[in-house]
């Protein structure tokens, strides 16, 4: 889907879909050189880093085992709850893994930091973090982005993978969503 199928909902394209391919190449290009000698598992948050995952996965220049954890702190709203709630778990053993969490966006940094202490709380060998997005204006915990995409102001973001009420999962950019959609 592209920004011009839902215009009246968007606000303005914050970032391109060329833009967003270029710089998950070059993360990807620094993964491999960094995890050349590793056996990398990526752990990707679902749904929201879906996309972010088969896009980055597939400009690895090393092998890398995949899987998922779907984690909520959202529920329908547009702000985090605090809370964690464990909807999926892995079904890869992490002890003695390279681990790679694959995020979609990084807001309050709660989640992100819970998952990082569970991951290595089973035994990772390491836990690193890449964040297609990053938003430091909502940040609530200090957690270490290791790979990050882009660092955006504090706007209702949607695209790639990331959504609004599960819509606009499908746009292959990331835009603004105009307050009056989620505001109603």
């Amino acid at each position: 889907m592209q920004i011009s199928d839902i215009r009246d909902d968007i606000d303005y394209e914050l970032i391109s879909h060329d833009d967003l391919m270029k710089r998950i190449r070059e993360v990807a290009s620094q993964v491999s050189e960094d995890y050349k000698n590793s056996n990398l598992l990526l752990v990707a948050v679902l749904k929201g880093a879906v996309n972010t995952l088969a896009v980055f996965s597939q400009e690895l220049s090393i092998n890398a085992s995949m899987d998922f954890m779907s984690l909520s702190s959202y529920g329908s709203g547009t702000k985090t709850s605090g809370n964690i709630t464990v909807r999926e778990d892995l079904s890869t053993d992490v002890a003695g893994r390279d681990i790679l969490i694959v995020e979609d966006i990084v807001d309050s940094g709660r989640t992100l930091d819970w998952l990082v202490k569970e991951l290595k709380s089973r035994g990772a060998a390491s836990v690193k973090v890449f964040a297609l997005l990053t938003k430091p204006a909502r940040r609530e915990v200090d957690v270490e982005i290791n790979y990050k995409g882009f660092e955006i102001p504090d706007a209702f973001v949607v695209g790639f993978g990331m959504d609004y009420d599960e819509r606009y999962r499908n746009l292959n950019s990331i835009a603004v969503l105009k307050p009056s959609i989620y505001e109603s």
